[in-house]
């Protein structure tokens, strides 16, 4: 037996998650919900969390002071679930199971409600006790991901007190810890309410149910949370794609889209300032929040159902842009945030390196270019034209953050640095520490000037020169020049070649030499226009190798590469984001037939993953087991993650040919005639 003691980061690859945001719960594989239990040899993530804050860590159902064997768990629609329990401790007539307790499950964005129906076969009544025990935890979000929840019931701050029985029998209890609280409703059974045990933070309720001879009897119970300090909620509106549903002959790509659309509405939500205009939550469980550059790329993948969550995403990214410099923040005027807590992120247990991240944190390099792109497909896309014009202030001060603040260093590339050593110190979208490799795999050293940010830059003032235009404002032609300087300098300093071809190098590090790892990166170049028809020839060829097309989609890094492993965070790994970003840079270039390959891939995961895709996985070739079963789980991989998901519609969208009104589709041949694509359709749209 491991006599390891420090603290590991909870996996849950085979756990399963409801999501209504801002609530989440995660079961164990079989629907139970404990996470006193170690999973995967650590702690648990089990238990019901309402925005960073885990309000439930375990929910123990009893028969008779038995635990029911639970046989199977399904989810049924956003939020939902049923596990099916088989009670052994009631004698029948036979070893076949009589007695058996379905426990249903229903999210909604401030409460769980439980309810328990007990079926019985047998021939005759039976009186049992049915007990519900709940423990509230109230630990961090930073603290279950570290693996070192913390006991707060041994200082005090959790408070469980039983209220007085209503008119009508329903039992209430009422939990708090200072910052939230969670009231307990339980169902009266024929009038009667239901017993309470509280014993530290573990709360019981006991019903005493007649089960009638081949009948059943039901009970639940509500957890309500109220956290008048949160800074995300539910989004008001109805969900835009609420009837939408795909067939298709492939019932992959139909069982990955629908699973998706689903999935995405479980994590739209909203801030109370702006309650009407909805964004989509990073990730389950960790990033449950608003995070720039992943609700502007899921929003933007969703374009071709909806410009509704791109215009809610991009009014509430506004809404936040900074209009000073702080450097605690790591905000400058005009500046896109990166991340929106409730209080201060701190790192624990195994993360416990220092970082210390402010409740609204600017350390993003990409947020603001992206904005600025999505600001201008969304209007290609049909926003209405009032949406588009009441931002383009916005627009004017984001350009000038380009100019003006993202050139740390002066050399005419954006580039990052964390300036209060707290921080995180990779600010793209690979932004662990060790992402940004030479190719022998040692770490580059900052300031950072990624590549694939002087792609999205140059588009940016390019598309941002257009609108300019469009709505009457000056400096267009200021900002195209400013273009084409950037794409000039790009292509003079970037390109690397290792004897197998030429590509751009994944960053410029701190002495301006190119760092001459082969990654994922340079696909975000393709359709940005940064890159010339050599270039764009260049890139495809060296993202189509083996060494970067797994076959479940495009790993972040070659094989070749000295820092290459399949199971790292951001070097090996594929992400189904990454991929669709990559995919349908090769669309917009006319590479229609190496589009429809990394698609392929990606469905191809995402039927190995249930069609919930997660954020990442392994980068593993196709077929190396010699089953070609699908790749390995990265264990602590969020699912549902924002982005992930939306790449389905990516996909859809590559698969249909689909085009903003009145454009041409660029071809795309290769992919609607794929048998991906048979009898492909959309209903409700």
């Amino acid at each position: 037996m491991s006599t390891n003691t420090q603290p590991r980061q909870p996996w849950m690859h085979d756990m399963k998650p409801l999501v209504c945001a801002p609530t989440q719960l995660w079961a164990d594989p079989d629907g139970v919900v404990d996470a006193t239990a170690p999973h995967a040899g650590t702690a648990s993530i089990a238990g019901l969390y309402h925005g960073d804050t885990r309000i439930v860590s375990a929910i123990r159902t009893t028969v008779d002071g038995e635990a029911p064997v639970p046989v199977a768990w399904r989810a049924h629609g956003k939020g939902a679930s049923t596990t099916t329990m088989i009670v052994r401790n009631i004698d029948g007539p036979t070893v076949d199971p009589q007695v058996r307790v379905e426990e249903r499950r229903d999210l909604t964005p401030d409460a769980l409600a439980e309810r328990c129906t007990v079926t019985s076969a047998l021939d005759h009544d039976v009186t049992i006790r049915l007990a519900v025990t709940l423990r509230f935890d109230m630990a961090t979000m930073q603290e279950v991901k570290g693996g070192a929840p913390s006991a707060v019931a041994l200082d005090g701050r959790i408070a469980v007190d039983v209220a007085d029985t209503t008119a009508d029998g329903v039992r209430t209890v009422r939990v708090t810890d200072g910052k939230l609280a969670a009231v307990v409703t339980a169902d009266a059974t024929a009038g009667t309410p239901p017993c309470v045990a509280v014993d530290g933070t573990d709360c019981t309720l006991i019903w005493t149910l007649a089960v009638p001879a081949r009948g059943t009897a039901a009970a639940g119970l509500t957890v309500a949370v109220d956290a008048p300090g949160n800074v995300v909620r539910a989004a008001t509106a109805a969900c835009p794609w609420a009837d939408v549903h795909v067939h298709a002959a492939d019932s992959r790509v139909a069982d990955w889209i629908n699973t998706s659309l689903r999935d995405l509405d479980g994590l739209r939500m909203a801030i109370p300032a702006l309650p009407d205009d909805e964004f989509l939550a990073a990730g389950a469980p960790w990033f449950f929040t608003l995070f720039g550059r992943d609700s502007l790329w899921a929003a933007r993948f969703l374009l071709p159902l909806t410009t509704r969550t791109a215009m809610g995403t991009l009014r509430t990214l506004a809404h936040f842009q900074a209009t000073a410099s702080d450097p605690a923040t790591n905000a400058d005027p005009g500046k896109i945030m990166h991340e929106l807590r409730a209080e201060q992120l701190v790192q624990t247990g195994a993360f416990d390196d220092g970082t210390s991240l402010p409740p609204l944190y600017y350390g993003t390099i990409d947020a603001t270019p992206l904005w600025i792109v999505l600001l201008a497909e969304a209007a290609r896309w049909g926003a209405p034209d009032d949406e588009i014009r009441a931002l383009i202030p916005n627009l004017e001060a984001a350009l000038a953050w380009l100019r003006d603040w993202g050139d740390c260093d002066g050399d005419g590339f954006l580039e990052y640095i964390d300036r209060t050593g707290r921080g995180l110190s990779n600010q793209g979208w690979k932004d662990s520490g060790d992402s940004v490799r030479w190719n022998d795999g040692t770490i580059a050293r900052g300031p950072i000037a990624l590549c694939e940010v002087q792609g999205y830059a140059y588009q940016a003032a390019m598309l941002g020169a257009d609108l300019l235009d469009r709505y009457g404002r000056p400096g267009a032609d200021g900002w195209r020049a400013w273009a084409a300087r950037l794409k000039e300098r790009f292509n003079e300093a970037f390109w690397v070649d290792d004897g197998r071809g030429r590509y751009p190098a994944i960053a410029l590090d701190a002495d301006k030499r190119p760092v001459d790892s082969l990654t994922s990166n340079i696909g975000h170049l393709l359709g940005t226009g940064i890159l010339d028809e050599d270039g764009v020839r260049d890139v495809v060829a060296r993202l189509t190798g083996d060494d970067m097309l797994s076959g479940y989609g495009v790993r972040t890094m070659s094989t070749l590469a000295g820092g290459y492993s399949p199971l790292s965070y951001h070097c090996g790994s594929v992400w189904a984001h990454d991929s669709a970003v990559v995919m349908n840079g090769l669309r917009d270039e006319g590479y229609e037939a190496e589009a429809l390959r990394v698609a392929e891939g990606l469905v191809r995961a995402a039927a190995s993953f249930g069609y919930q895709i997660p954020e990442l996985y392994a980068g593993d070739a196709f077929g190396a087991d010699g089953f070609g079963s699908g790749p390995a789980p990265y264990p602590a991989a969020c699912h549902p993650q924002a982005w992930s998901a939306a790449s389905s519609v990516a996909v859809l969208s590559l698969l249909l040919g689909l085009a903003p009104d009145g454009e041409a589709s660029d071809g795309a041949s290769a992919a609607v005639d794929s048998p991906l694509a048979r009898d492909l359709r959309i209903e409700g749209r």
